[in-house]
C-alpha cells in the first residue's frame, strides 16, 4: 500500500504567485468534483478481469498501462488502490497531482523532458516497497497511441508485469487536443478491457526491450479495437 507520508501530502506552493496558488486550488477541486460526479454515474463492467487476478495470485504488483485519452474513466474506476503515477513538474502537473491524490493515487513528479529519470527511479523504489504504478504510455504529449518504453523499463527493473487496459465508454465527449481526450457522458455504460500481463526479463537487452514495447503497443491496439467493436455492438441492440 502506498505510504502516505511520501506521496500523499500536498506539495509546497511557495514558488507560485498568489494568483497561481488560487488557480491550483480551484482546478484541483473542479477536476476532482467533475470526475467524481461523472464517475459515480457510470455503469462499469469488465472483460479480462482474470488477468488482473492472475497478477495478484502470482504475488506480483501490476504496472497499469493505458492510453492518455482514456484517463478520465480509468481514474475513477481504479481509485483508492494506492497506484503511483507520474505527473509533470509544470503548473498543470501541480493541480493534477493534487486532485488524483483525492482519489487515492500517489504522484511522482517528472516527465519525459523534466525529471524523467529521477521519477522512474522513484517508481522503482516504491514498487519494491509494494506500491502499484500506472503509466499513460503515450503521454504526456504523444504521439497519440504510440507506446513509450518507460513502463517496459520499470517492468525490467522490478520484475512486475505490465497490465495493459482500456476503458471504453459507450457515450462520450471528445476534447480537441493532441490525444482527443474522451470525457464519458453521465450515466453511460463503460467496459474495462484488461489484457494478459506482459513480463520483461531482468537481463533483457535493448532489442528485447523494444520487442516488449511493441508487444505492449499491440495489446493496447487490440484492446482499443475490442472496445470499438463493443460500442458498435451496443448501438445495434
Amino acid at each position: 500500500m502506498l505510504r502516505k507520508k511520501e506521496n500523499s501530502s500536498a506539495a509546497d506552493l511557495s514558488a507560485y504567485s498568489f494568483r497561481q496558488k488560487i488557480a491550483i486550488h480551484l482546478a484541483e477541486r473542479a477536476f476532482y468534483l467533475l470526475i467524481k460526479f461523472v464517475g459515480v454515474t457510470i455503469r462499469y463492467e469488465t472483460e479480462g478481469w482474470e488477468n488482473f487476478e492472475r497478477i495478484e495470485r502470482d504475488g506480483k504488483i501490476p504496472i497499469y498501462c493505458f492510453w492518455h485519452n482514456r484517463i478520465f474513466a480509468g481514474t475513477y474506476f481504479f481509485r483508492n488502490r494506492g497506484i503511483v503515477v507520474i505527473t509533470s513538474q509544470s503548473f498543470d502537473g501541480e493541480y493534477i497531482a493534487r486532485f488524483i491524490r483525492r482519489f487515492g493515487y500517489g504522484a511522482v513528479r517528472g516527465s519525459s523532458t523534466r525529471g524523467g529519470v529521477g521519477a522512474l527511479v522513484e517508481m522503482i523504489r516504491l514498487m519494491k516497497h509494494g506500491s502499484p504504478t500506472g503509466f499513460t504510455v503515450d503521454g504526456p504529449k504523444g504521439p497519440r497511441y504510440v507506446a513509450k518504453s518507460g513502463a517496459v523499463l520499470l517492468a525490467k527493473k522490478t520484475g512486475n508485469p505490465m497490465m495493459p487496459f482500456v476503458v471504453e465508454a459507450e457515450k462520450f465527449w471528445t476534447i480537441n487536443n493532441w490525444d482527443k481526450l474522451r470525457i464519458p457522458k453521465p450515466f453511460t455504460r463503460a467496459r474495462v478491457f484488461i489484457a494478459e500481463p506482459v513480463y520483461v526479463a531482468a537481463e533483457a537487452c535493448e532489442i528485447e526491450i523494444e520487442n516488449k514495447r511493441l508487444e505492449l503497443q499491440s495489446k493496447l491496439d487490440e484492446l482499443v479495437a475490442d472496445g470499438e467493436q463493443w460500442r458498435v455492438s451496443i448501438k445495434k441492440i
